[in-house]
Order: structure tokens, then sequence, then C-alpha cells
């Protein structure tokens, strides 16, 4: 069995939502278990993490950076920095924010240097911009809400729920994009895991 964890922190509901639908495409690939843990939850259980096989991060963008609780967990797996616990270990990141841009990419990034610095292989989105609706994009109001990744990020699932109470936001096409993204994760582990057998 692949075991992919996903850890997030959720201060008003969105996040969380996202963090759920990349939990189903994970756990709708055969052979592997998802294991939902919010950062505090994973910040009490650390050793438990290093029996996964892969690591994705989640962040609501606050002021432009990750929250404050995804930051105080990264600093409480640091723990895991001394002795390479999670070397070679798959990694993913995603975020949301009230807003299209919100600076999202920041929290993306920090997210994804956390990973390298832990020596993970973090894995991008490999998704086009607008993927399920390309010619959208010939248009000046955009993808709409029900397009995969709609809002053209590379590095994971980006989400926008504006001031939209959770359940009406984040969108179906964002919700659509990270559960694309769980699968996508939870497929290359099962490779890498099955390459490492084989050698």
């Amino acid at each position: 069995m692949t075991t992919v964890a996903i850890i997030y922190h959720s201060g008003f509901g969105h996040t969380k939502l996202q963090a759920e639908a990349v939990e189903r495409g994970a756990a709708a690939v055969d052979g592997v278990e998802a294991l939902l843990l919010t950062a505090e939850e994973a910040g009490a259980n650390l050793d438990r993490l290093d029996d996964a096989d892969a690591i994705i991060f989640g962040s609501p963008t606050y002021m432009g950076s990750m929250s404050a609780e995804m930051k105080k967990f990264l600093e409480t797996a640091a723990a895991k920095w001394f002795t390479q616990a999670w070397k070679d270990k798959v990694a993913g990141a995603f975020t949301n924010s009230s807003s299209f841009s919100g600076d999202k990419m920041n929290t993306l990034v920090g997210l994804m240097i956390n990973a390298m610095q832990q020596g993970m292989i973090f894995v991008s989105l490999g998704m086009h911009p607008a993927a399920s609706d390309p010619e959208s994009m010939n248009h000046i109001q955009g993808p709409g809400p029900e397009v995969l990744n709609r809002l053209g990020s590379y590095i994971g699932p980006m989400a926008a729920s504006f001031q939209v109470n959770p359940g009406d936001a984040p969108s179906t096409g964002d919700l659509a994009t990270a559960e694309a993204y769980g699968t996508r994760v939870a497929t290359i582990t099962q490779q890498l895991k099955r390459g490492r057998v084989e050698a």
C-alpha cells in the first residue's frame, strides 16, 4: 500500500475543501491510502509521517504568504531535517486565497522550498492553464469558475474563493484541479515506489 499524506491548515474552511479534493484524488488511485491531517494534528504526530510515501502541503495565502499555523508546522517538522527522515519522499503543495492573485505564488514557492530543504521530490501540477477549456484563453474574461487550472498555476493547485462562504467556494473547477493533482501525486509516488522495489 502507498500512503499519501495531505497536511493542511484552513482558517475559514476554503482550504479544507481544497485539501479534501486532493485527498479524493489520491484515494481514487488503486493501492493508495490517503491520510488527511490538519497542521496541528500532523505536528502532534510527526513520527507518523515517516511512514508516508508522499506528503502534500496545503495552506491558505494570508497577506502574500503561508499561514502562521502552517509555518509553525514546518518549523516543528524541521526536526526531520537533521535525520533526513523525509529525504526522497514525494512532495506537493496547494493554496487558496480570496482573489485571483493574492500573491499565492509566494506561498507555493515557500512550501516547495521547504520540501527541497527536506530532500523531497516535488511534483508539479502538470496541467496547462484552462486545461478543460483552452478556447477560454482567447477571450478577455478568461476561464470561468468551472475550468481546470483557471488561474494558470504550474507549481501546484491554486484556488480563488473571494469573499464567498465555503461550500460555494472554491469553485468547481478549482476543486477539480486539486482532485486531479491528488491523483497525479499518488500515481507518480506509486511509480517511484515500484521502481525502488524493482531496483
